[in-house]
């Protein structure tokens, strides 16, 4: 037994919207025997939009049936049946969160209309209902209303249950995917994917990129986002949307998420929210004042100038000058750190040797400044970072090139890396991030880093 169902909501999210209406048609393998439908009042207001779309409006509602009024209701028609739907996903992510409110539990079995209809019926321009039905010469007579929708999609199931009743029955089985993958998504696509580490990309049915992840499984992450047990409501958007995968290997999981990090950057994909700003960086820059003083400041990166050095935050380049002018008993205010038009308050205390008031020489002073400055040019080494590839006789490289991420590559594991102009050879150069900067000095600082030095 079948149990042929549409809803209508509030909005797209079962988490956080509600139904509206609802209408259930039980089919026998043979024929529709019984139907049922209402509306159902959200006990929240119901979106204009909403309203424009399906013509149900909050003034229609006022007098419905809660859903804790009819759970009982729908959950006998539907318990112990197979749960139909065109984007079943949708209908059933809402009735499972809805009475699992009500303390009943929606049983697993699931098919989804649109992905019968694509292995059934191949070839359709669209497979949306109303497209479908078209093509299928199916009269919708109350198209967005839940009743109307419903009963043609009762008979799309007709037609495809007798067209090919085997294809359904196999869709079925738990192992095919058919009820938990995105509608538009071909199987075939997600039975192809790898269980390695690497970058994924959701597409579109424009070929737009909408969203960018790293897995160290990709095949096993995949999944979990199309599982539904997800409570982000991005998920129920993305399966919609998704008609195709891509990926990337990487080989281990560190170059997974540089590569994450770069094509969030570059593709700007709508769905993914993190690293989707505008990051500044901060550079350590050094001036000279009009008493020959050398004198110190933290600001954002400038074109044209040269920093001392470089970081991911105000705070990181702020805490490090603190550090250094206490360790090279350099003057606070020239440093930058201490805002005074007279001498600095170290001074008072004895901590400043008096070069904002000029009681040290700038030869003197300078000296110490220049210390200070040997030291950060030592620390911009070029190395760099070894892993496995995405084949067993392979090495993965990732460039640190004077301090700065360069870029990525793959070699023969058997190849001995010794110098700079080598591994320029081997990578391919991309640009930075902060989250890369981050990831790359979190790595080398672990014991597990396997780190080159290049002259």
């Amino acid at each position: 037994m079948y149990a042929i169902v549409d809803i209508e909501t509030t909005g797209g999210f079962a988490g956080k919207h509600k139904i509206t209406e609802i209408a259930i048609f039980i089919h026998d393998g043979e024929q529709v025997v019984e139907s049922f439908e209402t509306l159902v009042n959200p006990q929240q207001l119901i979106p204009g939009y909403i309203t424009g779309l399906t013509g149900i409006s909050n003034a229609m509602v006022e007098k419905a049936p809660t859903f804790s009024e009819v759970a009982s209701t729908v959950y006998e028609r539907i318990k112990d049946k197979v749960f139909v739907a065109h984007n079943v996903h949708f209908d059933y992510s809402f009735l499972k969160y809805a009475l699992e409110q009500e303390g009943l539990e929606l049983g697993p079995k699931k098919l989804c209309t649109v992905r019968l209809s694509r292995g059934i019926f191949p070839g359709f321009r669209s497979y949306g209902l109303g497209n479908l039905c078209k093509q299928l010469g199916i009269i919708i007579e109350d198209r967005h209303r839940a009743g109307g929708d419903a009963k043609a999609t009762a008979i799309l199931f007709d037609r495809l249950i007798k067209e090919n009743p085997e294809f359904v029955q196999l869709s079925l089985q738990r192992a095919s995917k058919e009820t938990v993958l995105p509608p538009h998504l071909p199987k075939e696509e997600f039975y192809s994917l790898p269980a390695m580490p690497g970058v994924y990309y959701f597409v579109d049915g424009r070929g737009e990129v909408i969203y960018v992840g790293k897995a160290v499984n990709i095949k096993k992450r995949i999944s979990s986002h199309f599982s539904g047990r997800s409570k982000d409501p991005r998920n129920q958007y993305i399966r919609n949307e998704i008609h195709h995968i891509q990926y990337e290997l990487t080989g281990n999981e560190l170059l997974a998420l540089v590569l994450e990090s770069q094509e969030i950057k570059r593709l700007w994909p709508k769905y993914n929210r993190s690293q989707k700003y505008n990051s500044n960086q901060w550079g350590l820059y050094r001036y000279e004042d009009r008493s020959g003083y050398h004198r110190l400041n933290v600001s954002k990166l400038v074109n044209g100038m040269e920093p001392l050095a470089v970081f991911n935050t105000h705070a990181d380049a702020w805490q490090f000058l603190i550090e250094k002018t206490k360790e090279y008993e350099l003057c606070p205010k020239l440093a930058g750190i201490q805002k005074t038009l007279h001498q600095c308050y170290d001074h008072n205390d004895g901590l400043c040797r008096g070069a904002c008031i000029h009681l040290e020489t700038p030869e003197d002073y300078n000296e110490r400044v220049s210390e200070f400055i040997d030291t950060l040019a030592s620390e911009d080494l070029s190395y760099v970072i070894l892993g496995a590839g995405r084949y067993e006789d392979e090495n993965s490289v990732i460039l640190i090139e004077k301090g700065n991420y360069a870029g990525f590559g793959f070699c023969d594991q058997r190849l001995s890396i010794s110098s700079l102009d080598q591994v320029k050879t081997i990578i391919e150069h991309y640009p930075s991030t902060i989250e890369i900067d981050r990831y790359l000095q979190s790595y080398v600082n672990s014991p597990t880093a396997e780190v080159i030095s290049l002259e």
